[in-house]
């Protein structure tokens, strides 16, 4: 698998980078994992936006799936006509969601141009990946997704805070992208977002191959949050940047 960093600033967009989007690559299929604020534009840089096979949603907020409404403009507007209808995977309610995000009636809404999907904990296969689903700990519903194709596997958090269900997911994970929003000490909401020490906690406990933190918001020093996540994990530990490439 080939993994693209497209977007990865947390809560909204920083100088450098849209909010959070993941491109996901195996065997000539493309998955993109969340859609937040400027992440379509971005995504073109890797990818034609009409060559992506499917989109899951992590959560309904607005710098995790926004920028699905600038797709259904760019799918249904297109000059040699609307494509067929791509699959998005989301919470329960994302049509109605994001009809009410772009103003329009929610039927048909976006469902000529997008074939929602309503995700739950479990396991689907999408393409030639395997993809397992586990409900993490956010203010909303929100999920967690494990990748698995050809032995290899990667993980990505969403949005959480402390989760045993995202240990188990991430459990022997060749890659672990996961959130860490909050700096420790500083930012003590509970069962909203993790922190450095708390996601390189996680990843000790699911004993992650690799740690890459994302979804940091430009209000806080990425560079705290890797050096406290590295006193808790024992493996190598990145900052997630917007055209990053990871192979998995």
């Amino acid at each position: 698998m080939k993994l693209t960093v497209v977007g990865c600033s947390g809560s909204f967009p920083s100088a450098d980078s849209p909010c959070s989007s993941y491109l996901v690559e195996a065997d000539g299929y493309r998955v993109v994992l969340d859609l937040g604020n400027g992440a379509l534009g971005a995504l073109q840089k890797y990818v034609s936006i009409y060559d992506v096979d499917a989109v899951l949603l992590s959560h309904l907020h607005a710098d995790h799936c926004v920028d699905l409404c600038a797709y259904w403009v760019a799918r249904n507007y297109r000059a040699e006509g609307c494509p067929d209808p791509m699959p998005v995977y989301g919470p329960a309610g994302t049509a109605a969601r994001m009809a009410r995000a772009y103003d329009m009636p929610e039927n048909p809404g976006m469902k000529e141009v997008f074939e929602f999907r309503t995700l739950t904990p479990g396991r689907f296969d999408l393409g030639p990946l395997r993809i397992d689903v586990a409900q993490v700990n956010h203010p909303v519903d929100a999920f967690a997704f494990r990748l698995e194709h050809d032995g290899r596997s990667l993980v990505y958090s969403g949005d959480t805070g402390e989760s045993a269900e995202l240990v188990e997911l991430a459990r022997d994970t060749d890659l672990f992208l996961c959130e860490a929003a909050y700096l420790d000490g500083r930012d003590t909401y509970q069962a909203v977002h993790l922190n450095g020490r708390e996601a390189g906690e996680h990843a000790t406990a699911a004993g992650a191959r690799r740690l890459v933190l994302t979804h940091i918001p430009p209000w806080t020093d990425a560079e705290l949050n890797r050096r406290d996540a590295a006193a808790s994990y024992p493996g190598p530990v990145d900052i997630a940047r917007a055209g990053a490439v990871y192979e998995v």
